[in-house]
């Protein structure tokens, strides 16, 4: 079985070109990763985490990664695999240098927003690059007062809540009740104390593992928050290209029935969560964001052909229209050189990806790391 890329105006949609149709129910968990850094603010505020010592140890928490055992067990299905992933443009490198005559260089680095030390401890390349940079450019610098950023999101209670009498329950079957009741459970949570918060927020409380989360509770910064600090805390300028509440806006944008299929595929499925969590953490420090996508799909423990069109506009939404907002945001900031811009590692890859767009604005981008 393989997966096959079809562009169709500017995304991806997978396909299967073997008989039996695939796409990836979950395959979108692998893509949100990048971008959870808004959904990890509102899991804060909620989310009680204990102490988990022993998952602390584990630096993968609990999940594997699927490219290498495939490449392990099945080296031909992990050729195919590959040779889809290679096939995106601009998919084989995290750090890339932006050049204009006239211009100190720029940097780019592709980021998840995860404190894994794994993450957060840069190649020499680009802390290199960051130490020797003027400007930090992220995804948002409100990321650097968690309290203030925390307070904004309040003061949308549209994008995290339900209003009047409505709540989760109201768009779920008596079977994905059953499953989400236990699933919340297993994290501490009562379905009746979070059930006015909109299945974005669920989501994220039961997708990221509980030793990120823990992490995070002791104060451990993710990758982008890190930036920030340091770049802070060096005399850098930190700006930012997005709001929180436009992240959370286009997240909320999205149907409501593609977010409870996603929140109730997590619950379903706990170690394919964790998994694909690994498997992407481990195909982001090769440098392989291509292979995201498909890898995501080839894994993933349903397939329906109606998850093409969920895929298709999460891309649209959540991956593909951002990047123009990134890079018509940043050219101005970029125009000075010496920068250093860090945003989630999917929104560099692909036709329509912040490398090529900003190769359409002039800039040599070439990759580095």
């Amino acid at each position: 079985m393989s997966i096959a890329a079809l562009k169709t105006r500017n995304r991806f949609e997978w396909r299967a070109v073997a008989p039996d149709p695939v796409a990836g129910l979950l395959a979108w968990l692998a893509a949100a990763v990048p971008f959870l850094l808004i959904l990890m603010l509102a899991a804060a505020l909620f989310q009680p985490v204990p102490a988990r010592a022993a998952a602390e140890e584990d630096p993968a928490c609990g999940g594997k990664d699927l490219v290498a055992g495939l490449q392990a067990d099945n080296p031909a299905e992990y050729a195919k695999l590959k040779a889809e992933g290679d096939k995106i443009r601009n998919s084989g490198a995290r750090l890339w240098k932006l050049e204009k005559p006239g211009q100190k260089p720029n940097w780019l680095l592709g980021t998840m927003h995860l404190s894994d030390p794994r993450v957060t401890d840069l190649p020499a390349e680009a802390q290199s690059a960051f130490d020797g940079a003027a400007v930090v450019v992220l995804e948002s610098d409100e990321i650097l007062d968690q309290q203030k950023a925390a307070a904004k999101l309040l003061a949308r209670p549209d994008l995290m809540f339900f209003s009047g009498k409505e709540s989760i329950v109201d768009h779920l079957t008596p079977d994905e009740r059953k499953l989400l009741e236990a699933g919340l459970m297993a994290r501490g949570m009562p379905l009746a104390a979070v059930a006015r918060m909109k299945p974005w927020i669920l989501t994220s409380m039961v997708a990221l593992p509980t030793c990120e989360l823990s992490r995070k509770a002791r104060g451990m910064a993710f990758l982008d928050m890190k930036l920030a600090r340091d770049g802070l805390a060096a005399g850098k300028e930190v700006k930012g290209v997005e709001t929180l509440a436009e992240q959370m806006d286009i997240v909320a944008s999205l149907p409501m029935s593609f977010h409870v299929k996603s929140l109730i595929g997590t619950v379903k499925y706990p170690q394919y969560t964790a998994d694909m969590m690994e498997t992407t953490l481990q195909l982001y420090l090769k440098g392989e964001i291509g292979l995201v996508f498909p890898a995501g799909a080839y894994f993933a423990p349903e397939k329906d052909m109606n998850d093409f069109k969920d895929m298709a506009l999460f891309e649209e939404k959540l991956i593909t229209m951002r990047n123009h907002h990134m890079a018509d945001r940043g050219e101005p900031i970029l125009a000075r050189g010496n920068v250093f811009m860090a945003v989630g590692a999917l929104h560099l890859v692909g036709d329509e990806g912040l490398v090529e767009l900003l190769r359409k604005k002039g800039y040599t981008v070439t990759a580095v790391k």
